[in-house]
């Protein structure tokens, strides 16, 4: 088989529709991932990431829209490839060993005489995921990281152009996933797989995958590298989906927003447009050097806000700090406001501190009934 260039796209889907019950669950879903490339679905429950994953494997067949490999097409409008000849590999959260066979009969299910006569690529494998050790036994006496990487090596073993992830490691001891998930990684990229992973967990997602499929209501809603679509979300819901955040409404008057926090620009919206002004709790500051004397702005920061502890809790790394707006003349008076600060810092419920924020680091957006009267999408 004549392999496609690398810069080429290994999986390519194009349009993808899928209907239940009169719902639309996948709507015009397109992407394309290429050999050696992570490609991340990732979003809520019930979003349409799992119904695309069976799509691609061929498990259920779209209503509209074309699934091709290096450029042939494996399902579309004619034609329906099934699952066992489209030379994908899947791999699942339940891992699906088979119980009566040991280590090395699991990784050599697949291949064509089994483990047996494929003993160099099992035992190669297996060295790959470290498990040599355990060729001869069986899923039981495995630790529940050890039975996740044989079903990697399983999946893997056919040297498939495709892998197909679903939340393979959310049954896996949050202290065993980060290791588990750079140990798969390295295996993918020296495989040179073609990787579409699921996952409702952001953080699986950032760690993993090259670029990132955010899906909402059966749609891909925005679509980037890891630091791209953190640094620079669609809106508020892509914001929050990736991290707490705090959030400010506003309006917009004379392409500016006015906050206890100073104002910040709101360019081509209409005068009176809701806005909401997000930051993440990382990002804001306390300005200890204020010393009650009032707020004074800083090219970085703009204006402070005086807000009171409301309380502060330890979380290990850091602390988390939650303050209530107590001054100024707008809208934000009253808001919550939250801050994350290194190490250890408890101040006492009652205490008035000078808050500011990054501003290089806030992110304003209309408000969802503003976006829906004018007719617009996020992502214009």
């Amino acid at each position: 088989m004549v392999q496609p260039p690398q810069d080429s796209a290994r999986l390519e889907v194009a349009g993808l529709c899928r209907d239940f019950a009169g719902r639309r669950v996948v709507d015009d879903v397109s992407f394309a991932v290429r050999p050696g490339e992570v490609a991340c679905l990732l979003g809520p429950s019930g979003c349409g990431k799992s119904t695309t994953l069976r799509l691609v494997a061929g498990v259920d067949r779209q209503d509209a829209g074309v699934v091709r490999v290096d450029g042939r097409a494996i399902s579309d409008d004619a034609t329906h490839m099934p699952p066992e000849r489209r030379a994908i590999g899947m791999m699942f959260q339940d891992f699906a060993l088979f119980p009566h066979l040991t280590v090395a009969e699991n990784v050599g299910f697949g291949l064509p005489g089994g483990a047996r006569r494929n003993a160099d690529r099992v035992a190669d494998l297996l060295a790959r995921v470290r498990l040599q050790s355990h060729a001869r036994d069986y899923p039981h006496a495995l630790s529940g990281g050890e039975q996740q990487r044989v079903a990697l090596a399983r999946a893997l073993a056919p040297r498939p152009g495709i892998l197909l992830m679903d939340e393979p490691f959310s049954g896996l001891d949050e202290r065993l996933r980060d290791g588990i998930r750079d140990e798969t990684l390295a295996l993918l990229k020296d495989e040179g797989t073609a990787v579409l992973l699921v996952t409702h967990d952001p953080q699986e997602a950032m760690r993993m995958a090259d670029q990132i499929l955010l899906m909402r209501g059966g749609r891909i809603v925005q679509r980037g590298a890891p630091y791209n679509i953190y640094n620079a979300p669609l809106d508020r819901q892509a914001a929050a989906f990736f991290s707490d955040v705090n959030v400010l409404d506003g309006q917009s008057w004379g392409a500016l927003t006015e906050t206890a926090f100073g104002e910040f620009l709101t360019p081509g919206l209409p005068d009176g447009t809701p806005v909401e002004i997000v930051v993440r709790p990382q990002h804001v500051h306390i300005d200890f050097d204020r010393n009650g004397n009032g707020p004074l702005p800083t090219a970085e920061t703009g204006m402070g806000a005086r807000a009171r502890v409301l309380r502060a809790r330890f979380m290990g790394r850091e602390s988390l700090v939650e303050f209530q707006l107590d001054q100024g003349r707008f809208d934000q008076v009253g808001a919550r406001i939250n801050a994350v600060l290194p190490g250890v810092f408890l101040p006492k419920p009652g205490t008035r501190m000078w808050l500011t924020l990054r501003r290089d680091r806030v992110f304003v957006f209309p408000r969802g009934e503003a976006l829906a009267a004018s007719g617009r999408t996020a992502a214009e």
